[in-house]
């Protein structure tokens, strides 16, 4: 009876086959000896990292997250926001292209320190089309959109994780580094939070809660071979990231419960003039500051900055 009830029900075979064929897969891996002897070479093959030795973690880190030497490291990616309910699926709200410039310098206690300087311009959801105003899929009203821009941050690196300055919406706290194949993955985890400083009389439209909750992460990957190769200050990474944040002021929500959504992937760039043109073109219009760090001396609070300049609605 069951049987027949699976057979017939074409949605339901599908989902269990799914269920299935998955499971199938992950156990032939895990009992594969054709994959596991291969395995074992390629690990073989592969440069041994010293995990155990901090000041070679933190040399690791720096490597991956920025530079062991002191130097400028650009990181650009790529964040698709979505609009989180309490119910229903996400909902694609834009994409921002956020430029990261780092200024890295070695520490004589074995740490690295950055200077973080950051930007994002917004377009509409997964193309390069530049949004000047965003309509509110819950309102219905048109804002007009607010530029991120934030720094300098300082940021110390250990071998341990990462400690930011206070001015930091990131808190990100170190989870265990893993090899992958040829890859090393370097995860980390933040939950941070603070009151909001909106009264919810006055800003009305702006006000999303008592608390402004973001929550991210993150993790990068480079090649095991350039992170052993001690010629190398620093490496080819990839990164990625989901974030969960209260509701900016920007957005306009109007009270309603929930928060953004963002995923995003991006890369460290050889040089900065590796920036694609047109993701460049929108950076210089919008959040030309990044281009010229030598000029950028008062910090940026995204936050803070659109509170002072801007009047409730």
């Amino acid at each position: 009876m069951v049987h027949d009830e699976v057979h017939h029900d074409p949605a339901r075979r599908a989902i269990l086959g799914a269920g299935l064929s998955g499971l199938a897969g992950l156990a032939g891996l895990a009992g594969s000896p054709v994959l596991a002897s291969a395995g074992t070479r390629t690990a073989a093959a592969l440069p041994t990292l010293d995990l155990e030795d901090p000041r070679e973690r933190a040399r690791i880190r720096a490597k991956v997250g920025g530079s062991t030497i002191e130097e400028t490291v650009y990181t650009i990616e790529r964040l698709h926001l979505y609009l989180m309910s309490l119910e229903g699926n996400l909902t694609p709200m834009f994409t921002m292209s956020n430029l990261n410039a780092t200024k890295w310098r070695p520490l004589p206690n074995g740490n690295y320190a950055g200077t973080i300087y950051e930007v994002g311009v917004y377009t509409e959801f997964d193309t390069d089309r530049l949004l000047e105003t965003w309509r509110n899929p819950v309102t219905g009203e048109e804002r007009e959109v607010w530029e991120f821009v934030g720094g300098p941050i300082s940021i110390e690196l250990g071998p341990d994780g990462a400690i930011t300055g206070p001015e930091a919406t990131v808190k990100p706290v170190a989870m265990r580094m893993e090899q992958f194949g040829e890859y090393l993955l370097v995860p980390s985890q933040s939950a941070f939070s603070f009151p909001n400083p909106l009264d919810p009389k006055v800003w009305r439209k702006e006000w999303s809660g008592p608390k402004f909750f973001w929550d991210t992460h993150a993790v990068q990957a480079a090649p095991i071979r350039e992170v052993a190769d001690p010629a190398l200050a620093r490496v080819n990474a990839f990164s990625q990231f989901q974030n969960v944040v209260t509701f900016h002021p920007w957005l306009g929500m109007g009270q309603y419960p929930g928060r953004t959504y963002g995923k995003a992937f991006g890369a460290k760039l050889a040089r900065l003039d590796d920036l694609s043109p047109v993701i460049r073109a929108n950076l210089e219009k919008k959040t030309p500051a990044i281009f010229d760090l030598g000029a950028w001396k008062q910090p940026r609070i995204d936050f803070v900055d659109y509170v002072r300049s801007r009047k409730p609605t």
